[in-house]
């Protein structure tokens, strides 16, 4: 979870193609949108462990954005609830809960 978030911060579209999902992951370009993110906090987990092959991540991150009609920028902060699987011993992004 926090390297796909330093990934979409730094625009390493390789990473997250591969720690997405086959099933789930877009054909078009995985970055872009001229956001700069500025944060990152997990809020939950659920399973994910050595032992588990599913495994849940809730969490909040801040990404700048214009202000409208105005100069400078605005935090914004998006919540996500983040579905995992281990894939080859590797854990992939399955989709968003909400």
């Amino acid at each position: 979870m926090r390297s796909r978030y330093a990934a979409y911060a730094l625009g390493l579209e390789d990473h997250l193609f591969r720690t997405w999902h086959p099933r789930t992951r877009p054909a078009g370009p995985l970055t872009g949108g001229g956001l700069v993110w500025c944060g990152l906090r997990v809020l939950r987990t659920e399973a994910g462990g050595a032992d588990d092959t599913v495994g849940v991540v809730e969490f909040e991150a801040d990404h700048q954005v214009p202000r409208d009609g105005r100069a400078g920028t605005v935090v914004r902060t998006m919540r996500e609830v983040s579905r995992f699987e281990r894939r080859a011993g590797r854990w992939v992004y399955v989709d968003a809960v909400t």
